[in-house]
């Protein structure tokens, strides 16, 4: 059994849960504590966290602290999300807290803090499963922005970010100057603009069933007998029921019924009105608000890679799925793909001794494969760099920033010449370790494209063998294999430059 401590430095909270972890008993909740810090209203107006926050923050954290060494916590994750993704002065607050409080924060991105949410629904186990099998869309509504994730038959199909986060949504409404009994018709102006466009891209013929929610406010009332919103899941309807009773009560009344600071109401207002409108926008028929945090994700994560909890749902599969359907967005052959997929990842197994990766890496071999050409549905001749520029723009759950240009860089060298590090690192920020895996994985797909260079499909079947300083790849093809082999030496001399194995093909007889 392991201690575990998940910290969660989000926008307007700071919390911490205590766990407790093991292979028999699953995860166990022990402790919860939560402190109110609003980073973010720093962050989206001035562009910077305070020194005044600064210090509360060290202040509670060394709290945090002492409170970790009283639980004999083995191990702790702490984690900041848009407050610290979007301020100017990251660097320097991350090591200041880390000098005064002996906590080091980590960074995510928007797609590993939404992935972490998604984990800590799936933990629930078999309510998440038994939702997700019909059309059900997860809204994660934090400080900075929403992200809406589409589910269609328990398959992650599309997942997109919006700026609508409750901290952003309050300082809109604040710079307006208008009375409080407007600001629901501000907010649904706002909001329904975004979401129609959203709505347009797409759900289209999709039918969406379900809504999960994860917030801080609506997730905090649930189950209490106090607000309407008595289950964990209600119908769409109750939303709408909830707000009109929120309408005709000062803040006062809804902060002493909900036993809720008053602070925290008008935050609960948005993450309402959020809600509800999405639930119109889709026709959802069932909101089911499991009522976790990024502390679980956290939690379940660490309970994941410590080997303590093995997951119920195949995670990895939904990151597939989503790189799936941005290539079929922008029209990438699919037959295409499973060959190219198939034959990288052939290669790739049976070159483990020679490049060194991991599980990691082959999962972003076999998104590169996936997204291969999406970059000919802007241009046929400018095919890499466009291919690298929609990489970078579109999010793939699950993925962090790094891994997304891992991805993107090897898409764009398998059309391009390769660049070398010297070039390559000036105006990125890649380690010579990304580098490395990036001409790695470059070039296992070169030699795997170059094996269907006419886009026919012509080998039944693609077998390698690692003997001595060659790579003998045998194909089993009735076709005329003369093109690929022809073009086939150019990409054998950068494999070979970058692994010291020389690819040869061999045609079955």
């Amino acid at each position: 059994m392991k201690t575990f401590a998940a910290i969660d430095v989000g926008s307007y909270e700071l919390a911490m849960k205590i766990f407790e972890i093991s292979a028999k008993g699953g995860i166990r909740e022990i402790d919860h504590i939560r402190h109110r810090i609003d980073l973010g209203t720093d962050t989206f107006v001035t562009g910077k966290i305070s020194n005044e926050r600064v210090d509360e923050l060290c202040r509670v954290l060394r709290d945090y602290s002492e409170i970790m060494k009283s639980y004999r916590v083995d191990q702790y994750k702490a984690y900041g999300t848009s407050a610290f993704r979007e301020t100017k002065n990251r660097v320097i607050v991350l090591d200041q807290i880390a000098q005064r409080t002996g906590i080091s924060i980590e960074v995510l991105s928007n797609s590993e803090q939404r992935f972490l949410n998604y984990k800590a629904i799936a933990s629930i186990g078999d309510d998440f499963n038994k939702v997700i099998e019909k059309g059900t869309a997860i809204v994660d509504i934090g400080g900075g922005s929403i992200q809406v994730s589409l589910f269609d038959k328990d398959t992650l199909i599309t997942t997109q970010n919006l700026r609508l986060g409750v901290l952003r949504l309050q300082d809109r409404l604040g710079r307006l100057n208008i009375r409080p009994e407007q600001n629901e018709g501000m907010l649904d102006e706002i909001v329904s603009s975004q979401l129609a466009v959203f709505k347009k891209l797409y759900l289209k013929d999709k039918i969406i069933e379900n809504i999960i929610v994860v917030d801080d406010y609506v997730s905090a009332i649930i189950g209490r007998n106090v607000a309407g919103l008595e289950q964990n899941s209600v119908e769409a309807s109750a939303m709408e029921k909830f707000l009109e009773r929120m309408r005709v009560k000062s803040v006062q009344e809804v902060s002493r019924i909900l036993d809720m600071p008053e602070e925290n109401v008008p935050l609960l207002f948005i993450s309402s009105v959020l809600i509800n409108r999405i639930a119109k926008v889709m026709d959802a028929k069932l909101i089911w608000v499991p009522g976790v945090t990024l502390c679980d994700g956290i939690a379940y994560e660490y309970g994941e890679t410590a080997k303590l909890i093995k997951p119920d749902h195949d995670f990895e599969q939904d990151i597939v799925a989503c790189a799936r359907n941005i290539s079929k967005r922008y029209m990438g052959s699919r037959r295409r793909s499973e060959t190219l997929e198939k034959i990288a990842l052939t290669i790739y197994d049976s070159m483990k001794k020679v490049h060194g990766l991991g599980r990691r890496e082959r999962l972003l071999l076999r998104i590169a494969t996936l997204l291969h050409d999406c970059g000919k549905y802007i241009s046929l001749v400018n095919l890499g760099e466009c291919s690298y520029n929609i990489i970078m723009s579109t999010e793939i759950i699950g993925l962090s920033h790094v891994e997304r240009e891992i991805v993107a860089n090897v898409v764009k060298y398998n059309h391009m010449d390769f660049d070398y590090y010297e070039a390559m690192g000036q105006d990125r920020a890649l380690t010579q370790k990304d580098y490395m895996t990036i001409a790695k994985l470059s070039a296992i797909l070169k030699i795997a494209n170059g094996l269907d260079r006419s886009h026919k499909q012509k080998f039944k079947d693609v077998r390698t063998t690692l003997r001595d300083e060659q790579l003998i790849i045998t194909v089993d093809s009735s076709l005329d294999i003369t093109l690929e082999k022809g073009l086939f030496a150019k990409r054998a001399e950068f494999f070979e430059e970058v692994y010291s194995v020389r690819p040869v093909i061999r045609q079955k007889d």
